[in-house]
C-alpha cells in the first residue's frame, strides 16, 4: 500500500502519515511497530457475560441490566454492551452533552480553569461511580445518569430556569426538561431518564439506588469544586472555610470529596440505607450554606443572574414572535405553543451563542455585562 504524502509535509507529518496502515505482525495489524500487548486468547466478554457478572457480584437492591432495557421504543439488545452502558455512550455522543462545554457552572463565559457544565458532569459521574462501586451498585447506570443529569440546563446556569419559567406550564426545571425534552431522541432506558429527571433534592426520590447516588454525587461535586473555583479566583481562601466544616472534611476539594464518598460508602454498607452519618451530613450542609452565601448570592452573582434572565427572555420573546427563524425541526405547528418552541431552542444554546444572538437580534448591549460576569472575581 502506497502511503499518501501530505502537501508541504513536515517531518512530523510524514511520520504520522506513515502510520496509516498500522504495523502488520503475521495475520494481525497492530497500532505500534513494537507492540507486545497480548492477553490469553479466549472469547469476547459479551453483554450476556457482563449481565451474568452483575447478577453474581452486585449487591441486592442494585439495578441489574437486562437485554435492551426498558425503553419507550423497543430495540434489539446490543451484543457487547449492557443497556446502561449503551445509554452512557449515547449521552456522551449527543450534541446536548457536547454543548455543556459552553454552559455556565458558576459563571458565564468560564475561563480555562473554571468549571463548565461539562466538567461538572464528568466530576459528578466520577463521584457516582466511586460510590456505586463501593457499595456494589450498578456503576454503568450511575455513570450514565451522572453524565446526563444536567443536559436540561440552559445557558447562564440556574438563572435560565427563572428566565424560562413563565413560558413553561408548571415552570422550568432542568432535570425534567433534560429527561423529557432534551434527551428523548436518544431513547434512553426508563431508569436512566428517571435518575436524570429526579436528581435534584427538591424532586421526588429517584426510583433506583443508582439515581439516588447521583443526587448525592451532584451535591458533593459542586460543593467541593465551586469552592475550589472561588479560591482560585481569589474570592475566598481556604482559611475562610468555617472550622466546624474543615474539621470534618478538610479545606481542599480532594479531602472534601474523599470524606463524603467514604462516608456514603461506610454509612450505606453499615445501615443498608443510602446516606451519610449525622456529623458528615452536617458538614456537607454547612459547606453548601457557606458556598450559597459567599459565592452564589454575592452581588456579582446576583447581577449575573439578572443579566442572564433579561437576555434569555428577550430571545424567547423574539423567536416566539418569529417562529420562522427557529430551526425547521423546532418550528411549532398550528396547535403548538410558539413560546415552548422558542424555549426549546434557546435552552439548548451555549452562553456565548445566546449572548451573541441577543446582541445581533434584539440589540442587547454587551457593555451591560456586570463586572465579573466572565469570571468569578
Amino acid at each position: 500500500m502506497t502511503e499518501p504524502r501530505p502537501a508541504a509535509a513536515t517531518e512530523r507529518a510524514l511520520v504520522w502519515a506513515g502510520t496509516m496502515a498500522g504495523h502488520r505482525d503475521g495475520a494481525v495489524v497492530r497500532a505500534h511497530a513494537d507492540s507486545r500487548a497480548a492477553i490469553e486468547a479466549g472469547h469476547p466478554v459479551t453483554r450476556l457475560e457482563r449481565e451474568r457478572q452483575e447478577r453474581a457480584t452486585l449487591t441486592p437492591g442494585a439495578m441489574l441490566a437486562q437485554g435492551a432495557g426498558r425503553r419507550a421504543i423497543p430495540e434489539e439488545p446490543d451484543s457487547e454492551r449492557t443497556c446502561f452502558e449503551r445509554d452512557r455512550d449515547r449521552i456522551v455522543h449527543s450534541s446536548a452533552f457536547r454543548r455543556l462545554a459552553g454552559k455556565t457552572q458558576v459563571v458565564v463565559y468560564p475561563t480555562d480553569h473554571q468549571r463548565t457544565r461539562l466538567t461538572h458532569a464528568l466530576e459528578v459521574a466520577q463521584v457516582a461511580v466511586a460510590v456505586a462501586r463501593g457499595i456494589g451498585a450498578n456503576a454503568a447506570l450511575a455513570e450514565a445518569i451522572g453524565l446526563g443529569h444536567d443536559c436540561g440546563h440552559g445557558p447562564g446556569g440556574h438563572a435560565a430556569e427563572d428566565a424560562f419559567a413563565p413560558y413553561v406550564p408548571g415552570g422550568y426545571e432542568h432535570g425534567p426538561w433534560g429527561a423529557d425534552v432534551v434527551l428523548t431522541g436518544l431513547n434512553l432506558c426508563s431508569e436512566t431518564l428517571d435518575g436524570i429527571r429526579n436528581h435534584s433534592w427538591s424532586r421526588p426520590a429517584p426510583a433506583t439506588v443508582e439515581g439516588e447516588i447521583v443526587s448525592w454525587a451532584d451535591r458533593i461535586a459542586y460543593c467541593a469544586h465551586d469552592l475550589e473555583d472561588a479560591v482560585r479566583a481569589g474570592i475566598l481562601t481556604p482559611d475562610d472555610i468555617p472550622e466546624q466544616v474543615a474539621a470534618v472534611c478538610g479545606r481542599t476539594r480532594r479531602d472534601q470529596i474523599r470524606t463524603f464518598v467514604q462516608g456514603l460508602i461506610a454509612t450505606t454498607t453499615t445501615t443498608g440505607q443510602l446516606g451519610l452519618d449525622q456529623t458528615t451530613a452536617q458538614a456537607l450542609a454547612r459547606l453548601r450554606a457557606f458556598n450559597y452565601q459567599r459565592i452564589y448570592t454575592r452581588p456579582e452573582s446576583v447581577a449575573q443572574s439578572e443579566a442572564v434572565i433579561e437576555v434569555l427572555r428577550s430571545l424567547v420573546d423574539h423567536y416566539a414572535a418569529r417562529p420562522e427563524r427557529l430551526p425547521p425541526e423546532l418550528r411549532p405547528g398550528p396547535d403548538d405553543s410558539p413560546e415552548l418552541a422558542a424555549v426549546t431552542y434557546v435552552a439548548g444554546m451555549t452562553d456565548r451563542f445566546a449572548f451573541d444572538q441577543a446582541a445581533n437580534l434584539v440589540g442587547w448591549d454587551p457593555g451591560r455585562l456586570p463586572p465579573g460576569l466572565g469570571r468569578l472575581g
